[in-house]
């Protein structure tokens, strides 16, 4: 079974994050950019299923600028035996649609394509599901852990309301969530090994796809950006007044 790993270069969760506001995006030269930690969590299923014999090949692939090459590296330390790069200038600020397209392009050879149910920039959580139905695939969405028996996969998805049990057939799309796998820090053999493995650069082109603002499709650019005003200090109102200073301030607002 071939398992692909969507991975995800995205800036640190841990230092400030700022928008760009010429292009309206993330401003990722702003803070050091890694690999996303839910996609860590992602690779460590992976590298179970290969441990267990289910899978015989996890091949890492990601969308993004040359500089991502570094969470690749990483991922193919943690569990894929090779990576897909897709480096394209044409895919700069990528909408989710877009990003799907190209990624459906990448992974169609693919039994079981694992992704993160979201990332933790842009958090759209929707990517997974359009590849699902740009190749017609079944998609298990958020699932918690799962099992492969027989060509069938097998998650656990916990809802606010019940826990569900759901079953596709391969080739399917699965989105897991942080609870799905704990990530091991690879060892030193393991990131050596990882600076041999192969990297297969390519392109939106060669993936048969055409990309940017002249792509026949509806693409979403942002237009505009502005900074958030300064918060300003509430009214304060306290004493015997109180109470009419409140209901003033709520008339006035029109809230009662």
């Amino acid at each position: 079974m071939k398992v692909v790993v969507l991975v995800k270069q995205v800036p640190d969760t841990y230092e400030k994050r700022q928008i760009a506001l010429d292009t309206g995006m993330l401003a990722r030269e702003a803070s050091e950019n890694v690999v996303d930690e839910i996609d860590e969590r992602v690779a460590a299923v992976a590298a179970e299923l290969k441990k267990d014999g289910t899978a015989t090949e996890v091949v890492s692939v990601t969308m993004g600028p040359a500089g991502a090459d570094k969470a690749i590296r990483k991922v193919l330390a943690l569990a894929a035996d090779r990576a897909v790069h897709i480096v394209d200038d044409a895919l700069a600020g990528s909408d989710m649609v877009q990003t799907a397209r190209v990624l459906a392009a990448a992974v169609k050879d693919a039994d079981l394509v694992l992704s993160g149910a979201a990332s933790t920039d842009g958090a759209g959580g929707m990517v997974p599901a359009m590849m699902a139905e740009m190749l017609g695939r079944p998609h298990i969405v958020a699932a918690d852990s799962l099992e492969v028996t027989d060509g069938t996969v097998t998650a656990v998805a916990n809802t606010e309301a019940e826990k569900l049990t759901l079953s596709a057939p391969t080739p399917v799309i699965v989105s897991l969530t942080e609870k799905a796998g704990e990530p091991k820090l690879p060892n030193f053999k393991a990131i050596r090994e990882a600076k041999k493995k192969d990297i297969t650069v390519t392109t939106a082109e060669q993936l048969g796809l055409a990309a940017g603002p002249e792509a026949a499709y509806v693409r979403n650019v942002m237009v505009s950006a502005a900074e958030r005003p300064p918060r300003e200090a509430g009214q304060k109102v306290s004493g015997e007044t109180a109470a009419t200073e409140l209901v003033d301030f709520l008339a006035a607002r029109h809230l009662i």
